[in-house]
């Protein structure tokens, strides 16, 4: 740790070519310096340093920038030999808009590294690629992630990746690969029907090759797969989206959601029926709605007469009564809009005698309360933009009923004469409308 540090605190001896931040944005950088290159080299590698003869084999590089970056950043110097030596590299220029490149075209999400030409007395050169971790995770091209341990990298395990993206605000966890998926996750009927959706415009049956299979449409049409040619990914989004019912919640764990009528008017009443169900996302939709409607009854619009007692010599009360585009709306919202990443917080639905409330997961730090404000004009506050524009897609199969946080609000308060509550608490974001 101590080099790294002296390596990111010493950039102040001119002595270098221009670097790639000057060379971008014509903002003078400091440059390193001989010695400080020399001192680092006679060290060796270690956690924080890799040292490469010449830039060759691009996708081993990009793995080795991977590492770096996913581990807690550093420096690979490219010109130094096995015994410690400086032995330069030919055309320097273009091995440095080489690594330009490759951080920008071969790692997600693209890195904007800091370059330097290092210059000898003996008119050899040598490159100094640094690397901040101020991103990750950051993957390769082909859906992996990789960690340095001191001169080694290797790839992160399902654990690691796991518990890693605990600890920050997962906003493009959508596009992460999942570990372990192949194309026999995938269920194929629902894929080609929501491809077939768009038949005539974006999608022409008669154009795709015989040998089209599955993963090549998830990854070239849909960009929801990882890979390098004839490998194959899928991303959580491609997996919540398609993925066979049996398989979503053993590759998304958190993927589930949790069903429950109680007696009364809140959850310290008796539970009636309590059930955890999984499953793509249509699947997810459509018994949710059927969970709902068996205890509910879902109405179009506010009958001009309405009794809100029923038969008063009746002995059974009267089922409770929602404004049904403000249900289902709320519905596709909690299963769009979830932070996966969170631990220990499932989306539930609970359906009481007089509301129903559907708990989501949503991380509170940087959320609240600004954010919690903003969503009830629409000023959209998403976390999962490409699961939503596919789950809300007519060719997806889900009724479309639009309009967001601010139409939940406002039909189901002019419905029930009710002001329809919102309001988020240990990494959970809950709306609770209330029946008429």
């Amino acid at each position: 740790m101590a080099r790294k540090k002296y390596r990111y605190n010493s950039r102040s001896e001119a002595g270098g070519e221009r670097s790639l931040q000057e060379y971008v944005f014509n903002v003078p950088q400091p440059q390193t310096s001989r010695q400080e290159l020399l001192r680092l080299i006679r060290g060796g590698e270690d956690t924080y340093l890799e040292l490469k003869v010449r830039l060759s084999n691009i996708e081993r590089i990009a793995q080795e920038i991977c590492a770096l970056a996913n581990t807690d950043g550093g420096t690979i110097i490219f010109g130094v030999d096995d015994q410690l030596r400086v032995a330069g590299v030919d055309n320097p220029d273009t091995v440095r808009d080489e690594l330009s490149r490759i951080c920008r075209e071969d790692l997600m999400p693209p890195l904007l590294p800091l370059i330097d030409i290092v210059s000898f007395d003996n008119a050899r050169s040598v490159v100094a690629l640094d690397i901040e971790s101020k991103r990750r995770p950051y993957r390769t091209k082909d859906g992996r992630f990789y960690l340095r341990f001191g001169a080694e990298k290797r790839e992160a395990t399902r654990e690691e990746l796991s518990i890693w993206l605990d600890e920050i605000r997962p906003l493009a966890y959508e596009n992460l690969p999942v570990m372990g998926a192949s194309e026999k996750d995938i269920d194929d009927m629902l894929l080609w029907t929501f491809a077939r959706g768009f038949a005539g415009d974006a999608f022409d049956e008669n154009q795709i090759p015989a040998n089209y299979a599955t993963g090549e449409f998830l990854k070239r049409d849909l960009l929801l797969a990882a890979g390098n040619r004839d490998e194959f990914t899928p991303t959580v989004a491609a997996i919540l989206l398609f993925g066979k019912n049996d398989r979503v919640l053993s590759l998304v764990p958190r993927s589930g959601v949790t069903l429950t009528r109680f007696a009364g008017e809140t959850s310290s009443g008796q539970v009636v029926e309590k059930i955890e169900i999984a499953g793509n996302l249509l699947t997810l939709y459509e018994r949710i709605i059927g969970f709902i409607e068996r205890y509910c009854d879902l109405w179009e619009e506010r009958p001009k007469n309405f009794s809100t007692n029923g038969n008063s010599n009746s002995v059974a009360k009267a089922r409770s009564k929602y404004h049904r585009r403000a249900v289902l709306e709320a519905v596709v919202n909690s299963l769009v809009h979830r932070d996966l990443a969170i631990r220990d917080v499932p989306t539930r639905v609970s359906v009481f005698d007089n509301s129903i409330e559907i708990g989501n997961p949503r991380r509170t730090n940087g959320f609240v309360p600004p954010a919690k404000y903003a969503i009830r004009y629409g000023v959209p506050q998403r976390l999962n933009t490409q699961t939503q524009a596919m789950f809300t897609s007519e060719a997806y199969g889900v009724e479309n009923t639009h309009g967001g946080l601010p139409m939940i609000l406002r039909e189901s308060r002019l419905f029930s004469g009710k002001k329809t509550e919102v309001y988020t608490v240990s990494d959970e974001f809950r709306v609770k409308m209330f029946s008429r």
